[in-house]
């Protein structure tokens, strides 16, 4: 399956742009953003679990990055509630499940292979820092390389600098609404725009952003 694969070009799936699809598990569906590959892919997807589903142990040869959307995800290491930002390795495995329920956005099979770091972080425990602009903070949340990923809250009115994206952007819009000269993007919207794209980014209602930067090629 070839789903967004060309990285050169600009995406904006709105959620009204999705549909759920089942997944080979009962009780699991999906929304597929970007793809390339079968049931082992490169792939970009918000996965629904239902009260007391689970997956098969399986492993992650490439890595998975994960921030749980709603409810409860958890596997052996621990129970991860709506805010955390769990990134396990090239290398490692799991058994995920959930009692409760959960929805989760996840990358899969993007690590470059000398990122080891595991991480499990829960974002809404945790300081942001101020940004670079007044009404903007910031929560770094992990670097490897040229890659960056962050959450950045954007107070109402908050307005960002004229940027270009060396090794392109990636976002996914967490609350309120997020807005650049091309148009605006309600919670739930994911965009990811090329290498060396450019905009110049603002809120007006304010809103909180999953951002990704330096991880598409260049």
């Amino acid at each position: 399956m070839q789903l967004y694969s060309n990285f050169n070009e600009r995406v904006v799936l709105r959620p009204e742009d999705r549909e759920w699809v089942a997944s080979p598990a009962t009780g699991v569906e999906r929304q597929m953003l970007d793809r390339i590959g079968e049931e082992v892919a490169r792939a970009t997807t918000i996965v629904r679990f239902a009260p007391n589903s689970s997956f098969d142990a399986h492993g992650h040869e490439m890595g998975e990055e994960y921030l749980v959307l709603d409810g409860v995800f958890s596997d052996e290491s621990g129970d991860y509630s709506a805010g955390h930002y769990v990134r396990n390795p090239p290398g490692s495995s799991h058994t995920p499940f959930t009692k409760e329920g959960a929805t989760i956005f996840v990358k899969l099979r993007q690590f470059d292979p000398m990122d080891l770091a595991q991480k499990a972080i829960d974002t809404r425990n945790a300081a942001f820092s101020p940004g670079l602009v007044d009404g903007l903070s910031v929560l770094p949340l992990h670097t490897a390389g040229t890659e960056s990923v962050a959450l950045v809250k954007w107070e109402p009115g908050t307005q960002f600098n004229r940027h270009r994206h060396w090794g392109g952007e990636e976002i996914l819009v967490l609350d309120g609404t997020f807005q650049d000269e091309l148009g605006d993007y309600p919670k739930g919207t994911w965009l990811r725009n090329p290498h060396l794209s450019e905009h110049t980014p603002f809120s007006e209602e304010g809103c909180l952003i999953y951002v990704k930067t330096g991880h598409l090629p260049a």
